[in-house]
This record gives C-alpha cells, sequence and structure tokens, in this order.
C-alpha cells in the first residue's frame, strides 16, 4: 500500500513501533501481532484476518507443543517435593575433598534438577532453599554462595529438557530432539567451568573457605545419597530414550511427568492441594508461552510479506562476514537484550529478522539453538529484568544488583562458554549427529 517505502525505512518504522509498543507497557505477544498488522497493512493488500487466522492454527497446532506444558508441569511437580533436601544430604558427603567443598552441590544440585526440570527459575529455587542457609550457616563466602547458585540455576535452560529449547525448536522449525541432544555436552562443560572457578577461589582464599566435615565411611555415604536413586534413575531413562531414539521429545515429556508425580507420592508431597498448584502453575506459564508463540507466527508471516529478512540475508552475504565474526555481532545484541526482555521474548522477537541471516552465514540451526540458549541463560543473571536475580533477593534479603554482582564471573564463564562453542561447534554438534547421522 505504501510502494515508495524502502525496506530500510520500513524496518526503522517497525522497530521504532515495536519500541514504542513495548514501551508504553503492552503484553510482548500482543505488541508482535500490532507490529505484524501494521507491517502488513504498509507493505500488502492480502487480507489480514485470514493471515492471522491461518498462521496462529499453524502455530499452536503443533506435535512438537505437546511437549511444553508436561515439560512445565513435570518441573512443578518435582519443585514441590522434598527434592531439594535430598539433594543437599545426598551430596554433601561426595564433594568434600573438593576445593570449595559444599559450594559444588551448588553446581552438581542445579545440573541434576536441570535435568528433570525445564525452569531456570525453579532450579535456582529448588536448590537455594536448602542450600543458602546451609552454607550460611556453615560460614561460606555469601557472594560465592549466591552466585554460584545463580549461575548454575540456569542450567535449567541448557540441560534438557528445556522450555526455551522447545520454544525455539518450533520457531526455527527444527527437531526439538536434535536441540536437546545438542544441549548435554555444553551443559556439562558448563557445570565443569562453574566447578572449576569455585575450586580456583578457594584456593586462592582459603581462609574463606570453612574446613571440611569429618570422613564418612563409604557405606553412610551410599546411604545418605539412596535418596536421589529415583531421580537419577528418571534422567538416565529420559536421557536414553533420546540418545537412543526410543522416544521422542514429546513421549519423554509424557513419561516424565508419569516419574515426577511417582517422585511425588513416594516422598510423601503428592497431594491434592500440591497436585492442584502445579496443574495451575504449568497451565498459566503454558498459555503465556502459547500466547506469545501465536503473537510472533503472526509476526513472521507478516515480515515475509514486507521482504525485510530476505534483504537482511542478502546483506549479510554482501558484507562477507564470518560465521565468528556474525556470532560475535550477535553476542553483542542479546547481551544488550538480556538486560531489557525475557529469555523467550528473546528467542521469538529475533528469530524472524536473525534466522535467515543465520542459514546464509552457513550456521548450523541446531548450534544456533545451543548458542542462543547460552544467552537466554545470561539474560537470567543480568539486572535489571534477571528472573534468577529476582529469585535469589526474595530468598537472602539482598538486593538485586548485589546479587548480580556476585553472580558477574559465572555470566563471564557463560561468555568464554560462548566463544568456545563457536571456536568448536562439533561439542554441541556431536550427540546429534551421532543419534541422526546424515
Amino acid at each position: 500500500m505504501f510502494p515508495d517505502l524502502s525496506l530500510i525505512q520500513l524496518s526503522f518504522i517497525l522497530l521504532g513501533f515495536l519500541l514504542l509498543v513495548l514501551a508504553s507497557g503492552v503484553w510482548i505477544a500482543i505488541a508482535l501481532g500490532l507490529v505484524g498488522f501494521v507491517a502488513m497493512v504498509l507493505t500488502t493488500n492480502v487480507p489480514i484476518g485470514s493471515v492471522l487466522a491461518t498462521t496462529v492454527w499453524a502455530s499452536s497446532a503443533s506435535w512438537t507443543l505437546a511437549a511444553l506444558p508436561l515439560f512445565i508441569w513435570m518441573g512443578e511437580i518435582l519443585f514441590r517435593t522434598r527434592l531439594s533436601e535430598q539433594m543437599f544430604e545426598g551430596l554433601s558427603p561426595w564433594v568434600q575433598w573438593l576445593p570449595g567443598r559444599l559450594l559444588h552441590v551448588n553446581v552438581v544440585g542445579c545440573g541434576i534438577f536441570a535435568a528433570v526440570s525445564g525452569s531456570s527459575a525453579a532450579t535456582c529455587a529448588t536448590i537455594g532453599k536448602i542450600s543458602l542457609p546451609e552454607l550460611a550457616k556453615r560460614g561460606y563466602d555469601p557472594d560465592l554462595a549466591l552466585g554460584s547458585l545463580a549461575g548454575s540455576g540456569t542450567l535449567g535452560l541448557l540441560i534438557p529438557p528445556s522450555i526455551p529449547m522447545v520454544v525455539y525448536a518450533v520457531t526455527a522449525n527444527v527437531s526439538v530432539l536434535q536441540v536437546f541432544l545438542g544441549g548435554f555436552l555444553p551443559g556439562a562443560l558448563l557445570m565443569a567451568l562453574y566447578s572449576g572457578y569455585i575450586g580456583g577461589w578457594s584456593l586462592l582464599h582459603p581462609a574463606k573457605v570453612p574446613p571440611r566435615d569429618p570422613p564418612m565411611p563409604l557405606f553412610d555415604k551410599l546411604k545418605r545419597s539412596a535418596k536421589l536413586a529415583p531421580v537419577l534413575l528418571l534422567i538416565l531413562a529420559v536421557f536414553f530414550s533420546l540418545v537412543l531414539g526410543f522416544a521422542t521429545a514429546t513421549e519423554c515429556a509424557a513419561w516424565g511427568v508419569t516419574g515426577a508425580l511417582a517422585l511425588a507420592w513416594w516422598s510423601g508431597t503428592l497431594s491434592w492441594t500440591t497436585l492442584a498448584k502445579s496443574i495451575m502453575s504449568a497451565t498459566r506459564l503454558t498459555c503465556m508461552i502459547m500466547l506469545i508463540l501465536a503473537g510472533a507466527a503472526y509476526c513472521t508471516a507478516a515480515m515475509a510479506y514486507t521482504g525485510i529478512p530476505a534483504a537482511l540475508a542478502t546483506w549479510v552475504q554482501g558484507q562477507n562476514l564470518t560465521p565468528g565474526m556474525l556470532a560475535l555481532y550477535l553476542t553483542v545484541m542479546y547481551i544488550i537484550l538480556g538486560c531489557l526482555i525475557d529469555g523467550i521474548s528473546m528467542i521469538v522477537l529475533t528469530a524472524v529478522v536473525v534466522l535467515p541471516m543465520v542459514k546464509q552465514a552457513g550456521l548450523d540451526l541446531i548450534w544456533f539453538g545451543v548458542y542462543l540458549i547460552i544467552h537466554v541463560e545470561m539474560a537470567q543473571i543480568t539486572p535489571p529484568v534477571g528472573f534468577n536475580l529476582f529469585v535469589l533477593q526474595s530468598m537472602s534479603g539482598r538486593d538485586t544488583f548485589a546479587v548480580a554482582k556476585a553472580a558477574t564471573p559465572f555470566f563471564l564463564l557463560m561468555l568464554f562458554e560462548v566463544f568456545i562453542i563457536t571456536e568448536y561447534p562439533q561439542i554441541v554438534m556431536l550427540l546429534p549427529k551421532l543419534a541422526f547421522p546424515d
């Protein structure tokens, strides 16, 4: 309808309109839909209502998305169990010999809970509600305790099952199973980086690390850890079902919910009240994500009519950027965005523009999904909207920026991991290629 507008002018108009709508406090999903509406008004005479109806339905009627509410519900069920107490009691005897001692419980405990929960906030809160009081009581450095928990809590997004991974897979139209598999080794690497930093810091500040507990016989260690066996069995069942192709991601989610209900019953926390609360919480979060996905799908369809994504992809090709340089530029962009919006919004807001550029640069979309999820992790601990910061602020009584300062070393470790997987993408692609050989 406005043929005299260049793509550059149009892109600035749409970007400005999006920022204006977001600044007004409108929901992300509605803002995306409004941007799509304006884009179509400016560029085409196609019936807007028909495009809205077909794209919203197509984005919602996805078998892959059936995994989303199941993984969310699984995390909500486990969040209400006594798993945090069992984690601390079961893991603490095994990490006493490491420099940093019980601080490693944050890392290992979050890694284990992340493997049965797709939520960063649930991971952080579950482990933190026991570990923070215990570490404070024993005299561990409060900043390192907070920082390690803030960083380790983000593992809930990188180690499958992961809610943002499902969102990315649907948005990018790639296999959610392959994205899941791509997250395992980077998740293990990030845990190793966290533990390495804790150990190094403890060796440099020995006076700030309490002495180890008295040695415990092996039988007693095993006895204290026995309560973790069902959780570990659930993790192994989900992991090997994914790797060996016995089940799809959606089927694994269904079995995961069954296992979570069994664990809740076994721990004595399964009641009609906790069941109802877990269902309602999972329903609210699922509805929010589905609404964002619907708005993003309509915006994506509208952008296709404008030609902006294709033009940007052509521009990237003309710049002769190496994949590494493009990844570097995108890292800067995502760090800035992470200070302003939540992780799922980061994925859906940028997908329509970024994914064509990524394809044009020759980057694998499975690799890019893991790369993007690490940036979503970083957004969880960057002020002013880092959700893990809010969780830890309420648990510790310290202000958001004090928690953010404590989490800074772990933010830098995530940034270092981004450079590692950019230089060595086979870390991400090894398991997907083993499970799905060309």
